[in-house]
């Protein structure tokens, strides 16, 4: 069997839900025109490669977007690779969540990577389930795979790869991230 030596993680577009700005997690919202564009302009970026397994999110704006990048070939959904569940700031903005939870939301800008959303999923259950879908790729045998993802699945995919987390406010909507692994085992940003 093969070994995954090649990831390439791609961020949903924007959607009509503004996911550029709010919140959303498990809500399922679909793709806006704004953001079939970014689709199309991550398709271009990904022109000429090719990819033996493709996974998306079985949340519209994650699935939609693969199928703009690889309308003729089979997506795999992925449950595990959701987004987290923001509890109940699903749907708020940065600054509605500040206003109606002043608190909780000094204290989440304190300690981010800690941070539980109240009413949500727990950081380390999230953490453990993008690990089990993670591995789930690894088995299956194929070289290089595409993810086509949220925010905060491919924050976590990117640490668990390479051990380091990416910038604050990475990636933005559309974006493409692309891993290899080095002879010895160890995942890099492609071309470091």
């Amino acid at each position: 069997m093969d070994e995954l030596v090649r990831l390439v993680l791609v961020r949903h577009g924007e959607t009509v839900g503004q996911s550029s700005i709010r919140y959303h997690g498990i809500t399922d919202v679909v793709l806006s025109g704004r953001g079939r564009a970014q689709a199309e302009q991550a398709r271009l970026a990904l022109a000429g490669e090719s990819f033996e397994h493709l996974v998306a999110s079985p949340l519209s704006r994650a699935w939609q977007t693969a199928t703009v990048l690889f309308p003729r070939q089979r997506i795999d959904l992925e449950q595990d690779f959701r987004e987290v569940d923001f509890g109940r700031w699903e749907g708020l903005t940065g600054d509605e969540i500040a206003r109606r939870d002043p608190a909780l939301h000094a204290e989440w800008q304190r300690t981010p990577g800690q941070f539980d959303y109240p009413g949500g999923e727990g950081r380390r259950h999230f953490r453990r389930r993008i690990a089990a879908g993670l591995e789930r790729l690894f088995g299956t045998g194929a070289p290089s795979a595409l993810v086509v993802a949220h925010k905060g699945v491919i924050r976590v995919l990117a640490g668990l790869l390479t051990g380091e987390e990416l910038p604050v406010g990475e990636p933005p909507l559309g974006a493409v991230l692309r891993f290899e692994r080095r002879p010895g085992g160890a995942w890099r940003p492609e071309g470091a």
